[in-house]
């Protein structure tokens, strides 16, 4: 029997797809069998970040409406052995989804895939009660502010009321000398206001975007620092234990090198 993890996000704009995209990948790159689930209707690009957009044939809601199987509508990803994908509905606008069907469609993931790994849309509207409503974990992906932090406590809420008790907190795009400037909050004060437990902080980093202009993901750049934290992430949901990646203070030097390049 496998595992439904939702990664969701209180507001937009946190890095929650591109997370979903590079987990999914990690864990397939690990051997384990993976399904990576689109549930934007209507705003889907995790196709895009996965390469995939012109493959697109099905989604799920032709799954459940009945006009196809589910071999039908899984695309498996180009150069990922284990990985898979399964699209969300573009044109349709978001729709009353019987309960039983939906519950049934992560029922027919769980057991035929080590991990089903379900990009939920922003906020907590009707696809994140879609979602939720099959999820075993819950990731919430946050920045390492205020607003961001205040949304994602009420994805949380959202989550316990489900009933959903494994939750656990990502955060996103950390920058250490916005801490040292007190610009941003560290980790301890992100989880002193959410109460959650961290399994992962990912470093604002340059490699993420240069792979993504590339159309890659950045596990699979050696030189990103994200990539590297993705993986870590990706380690700890097999049940590894993992130390939390240390970042350092990059020079003015460095930072300079960035800007104009080497």
């Amino acid at each position: 029997m496998g595992k439904v993890i939702m990664v969701a996000s209180g507001k937009g704009g946190t890095g929650k797809t591109t997370t979903a995209a590079n987990l999914g990948a990690a864990l397939s790159a690990r051997g384990r069998l993976t399904v990576l689930v689109d549930m934007d209707m209507g705003l889907r690009n995790l196709d895009i970040a996965l390469g995939l957009e012109s493959g697109i044939v099905y989604d799920f809601m032709d799954m459940l409406d009945g006009r196809c199987t589910l071999d039908d509508v899984l695309v498996k990803a180009d150069g990922y052995e284990n990985l898979y994908f399964i699209a969300a509905p573009q044109t349709r606008p978001v729709s009353v989804i019987e309960e039983e069907k939906i519950k049934g469609f992560w029922d027919l993931l769980r057991n035929r895939f080590e991990f089903c790994v379900a990009d939920s849309p922003a906020g907590i509207g009707a696809g994140f009660m879609y979602t939720a409503a099959g999820a075993d974990t819950a990731l919430i992906v946050t920045l390492a502010e205020t607003a961001s932090l205040r949304d994602a406590d009420r994805a949380v809420s959202a989550l316990v009321e489900k009933g959903i008790e494994d939750i656990k907190l990502i955060i996103n795009r950390i920058r250490p000398e916005m801490i040292e400037k007190k610009l941003m909050l560290n980790a301890d004060e992100c989880m002193d206001m959410l109460s959650v437990p961290m399994i992962g902080i990912v470093e604002d980093d340059e490699e993420l975007i240069r792979s993504a202009l590339k159309g890659e993901l950045a596990v699979n750049n050696p030189e990103s620092h994200a990539g590297t934290a993705f993986k870590n992430i990706a380690a700890r949901l097999c049940g590894e234990i993992v130390p939390i990646m240390e970042f350092k203070k990059k020079s003015f030097w460095e930072r300079l090198k960035e800007v104009f390049g080497n």
